[in-house]
């Protein structure tokens, strides 16, 4: 007996100093590791269920470009391999109802077109090309029948051709003027001007040939949202397509988005929805019966409840199927026997997977692990495939059986270069913040963390404000990076973050530097209470709502010792000129003219006089969304008053910071600026 104790006792020491060792070798991620880890999304199961076709892109630092690519997997395991390739881009693959195709989109040729291989060997014989659209394709959705693609892309709605909307946008851009002449809002959306395009829907037969315009006219199908998943489908017997379009006068004050039908030969589209807010995301019922989409009830608020709603089509009337149901319905996806869907759904700090029975019984919650999303569902309804990301690892590619069970990976794109960092799990932290609510989020420790040590700490303020920090992978605003500089990095959820229920979550309109900033500074003194955390060594960064509550913080508060305020609203009147305004009306409860008080009462630049912090602005010239004037202003006003201060201007950028080359200079500069205040030794040893 003693001698199998001390035998057991070591093997144990033996795999605790192996375990040790192991995490000895491993080393911080740098800004090349998250560059070379391959992006993947986009898995779609074969109607079989026997394969999944998925996208990955490589970026390319040198090139200042990432190339995306079709690969393939089988669902009973093996390695991927690349299915779908060219020295172009090609992505979106979309199977065939009968899986003997595969259509995707590829840039081969130019501006993104429609193209269909054999799905048993797409390499061995060229790619068909679809279609020609001047602008290029966005989105795309194969017909049930397998005879058509619905498809949209931008044109004149003056144009009755392709023919002339190619000739029209090559006269604009060989002319030597530039100029843009508007007379109505929303000119200029997101990191563009509109230049009098309209996104249309078309239908096209599989074989090529001359698309149909099904939505004519001076009206946006689908209109943008960002991140929304696709606005159109087609009924099961191919005759008919459900859309979303906004009709209404001035779009840049609504989000009156409506369900149109039209057939697919054309003709006058059919309103079935009336509400006040954003009807979206049609889907056919397998059976025909219904249309399920997605609904929010009032007019102008973009983070109102996103509804389940079905329609029945026989008997044209609607009902909500998400009645008691707490939280935003996502994308959605019909099971093959039509009694229920498939919701992905947000919710405390996780993408997660619903079951919605059609039967009235309560939506079930069958997945709740990291972030999972982009299900497709296998023709007998037996197999999901998905991708599933983390704080530790970015995308891979995974399948269940429909129930949420027996997940397993199926793509390993990225184990070998994770299995040589050191990445810390994610820690869930709760703690009481403003209103007396609890208020969740996550910290990531450094590599090697050692709990006898106080490290520097820096607070992450996510964007929105109706947004949520994820346990899901980035690159981006990736904690994982700050970390790897040796900070405890916190990320936190506090009132008006989605996922944690609608009451908390619009709390913050009207309310933009109240509870939410509560929650905020609550959060940093319960992380400090922890005992890791020196509370003389914290920084704050954040972007767009998170730079807004950045400038703020810079009137309020000598809590941090350096701020980086990324895209950050500051002059609340000057932010009026955004593109979206229904969104400032909303937040803000007017117009600065009808409601002068609430924009004074919240706007950051009337509390200059306190600024002390050293803070770097950081700012895009083609930021639509919050303009680059907010963010001169800012350094202007910091340099004016002698605080230390530095701007980050990127001219090729909009709100977020894509470019490889331009992303390497924002992480260099970022972290550098914490260096240089949170850890001078470090930075003077690193210069």
């Amino acid at each position: 007996m003693q001698r199998n104790f001390k035998l057991v006792l070591s093997v144990f020491l033996l795999n605790s100093l192996a375990f040790a060792a192991l995490a000895q070798n491993k080393r911080p991620i740098t800004f090349d590791d998250a560059m070379a880890l391959k992006r993947l999304s986009e898995a779609q199961i074969s109607p079989d269920g026997a394969r999944v076709a998925f996208t990955v892109a490589d970026v390319d630092k040198n090139a200042n470009r990432s190339k995306r690519s079709v690969w393939l997997v089988s669902v009973s395991g093996g390695e991927a391999k690349p299915f779908i390739t060219s020295d172009k881009n090609d992505f979106s693959p979309r199977w065939s109802a009968d899986g003997k195709q595969i259509a995707f989109l590829s840039t081969r040729e130019g501006a993104p077109q429609i193209y269909v291989a054999t799905a048993a060997n797409p390499q061995s014989t060229a790619a068909r090309k679809v279609t020609d659209a001047p602008e290029g394709v966005s989105e795309f959705v194969w017909s049930p029948n397998g005879m058509l693609f619905a498809f949209t892309t931008d044109v004149y709605p003056d144009c009755a051709t392709f023919n002339c909307v190619a000739k029209r946008g090559e006269a604009e851009e060989k002319s030597k003027v530039k100029a843009v002449i508007a007379d109505r809002l929303l000119f200029r959306h997101w990191d563009s001007f509109k230049r009098g395009k309209r996104s249309h829907l078309f239908v096209v037969n599989t074989d090529g040939g001359d698309p149909k315009d099904l939505t004519p006219g001076d009206y946006d199908t689908p209109p943008f949202s960002l991140g929304d998943p696709t606005a159109f489908d087609f009924a099961p017997d191919s005759t008919e397509i459900a859309f979303a379009r906004n009709t209404d006068k001035v779009e840049a004050t609504s989000t009156n988005n409506e369900i149109f039908l039209v057939s697919v030969n054309g003709g006058e589209a059919k309103r079935i929805t009336n509400g006040g807010g954003s009807d979206t995301t049609p889907r056919y019922s397998p059976d025909g019966k219904y249309i399920a989409f997605r609904s929010q009830a009032r007019n102008g608020f973009e983070a109102d409840r996103v509804r389940l709603m079905l329609y029945d089509r026989k008997a044209a009337t609607t009902r909500e199927l998400s009645v008691g149901f707490d939280r935003n319905v996502g994308d959605l996806t019909w099971s093959p026997n039509s009694q229920q869907l498939f919701l992905n759904v947000e919710e405390r700090g996780r993408e997660t997977l619903y079951l919605a029975p059609l039967n009235g019984d309560k939506f079930a919650r069958v997945m709740n692990e990291h972030a999972s999303t982009g299900f497709t569902v296998s023709a007998d309804g037996k197999q999901l495939a998905f991708t599933r990301a983390a704080l530790t690892h970015p995308n891979e590619v995974f399948t269940s059986s429909s129930d949420g069970k027996n997940v397993k990976q199926l793509s390993q794109a990225n184990t070998a270069l994770l299995a040589q960092l050191d990445l810390a799990a994610p820690e869930d932290i709760e703690y009481l913040g403003a209103l007396k609510t609890k208020t969740h989020g996550f910290i990531v420790k450094p590599p090697q963390f050692d709990k006898t040590k106080k490290y520097p700490m820096v607070l992450l303020i996510h964007g929105g404000p109706q947004g949520a920090w994820l346990d899901s992978w980035s690159f981006r605003w990736n904690p994982q990076m700050f970390a790897a500089r040796g900070y405890v990095v916190v990320a936190l959820n506090p009132h008006g973050s989605t996922g944690y229920g609608q009451a908390f979550t619009e709390q913050i309109s009207g309310d933009w530097g109240g509870a939410v900033y509560e929650d905020l500074m609550k959060g940093v003194d319960h992380v400090v209470k922890l005992g890791n955390v020196d509370a003389t060594r914290i920084g704050a960064a954040g972007g767009s709502y998170g730079g807004y509550m950045v400038n703020w913080m810079l009137g309020h508060t000598d809590k941090f010792k350096a701020f980086v305020s990324h895209a950050g609203v500051y002059n609340l009147t000057s932010m009026y000129a955004t593109e979206e305004l229904w969104f400032t009306e909303w937040e803000f409860k007017g117009t600065p003219w009808d409601n002068p008080a609430q924009y004074v009462k919240w706007s950051p630049h009337l509390h200059a006089k306190n600024f002390k912090t050293p803070t770097l602005v950081v700012h895009g010239e083609l930021d639509y969304r919050v303009p680059i004037g907010e963010g001169l202003q800012l350094f202007t006003t910091l340099q004016r008053k002698g605080v230390p201060s530095k701007l980050l201007y990127f001219p090729d950028e909009g709100h977020w910071i894509l470019k490889p080359q331009n992303s390497e200079l924002w992480y260099k500069t970022v972290l550098g600026w914490f260096d240089q205040w949170l850890t001078p030794n470090a930075a003077t040893a690193a210069r």
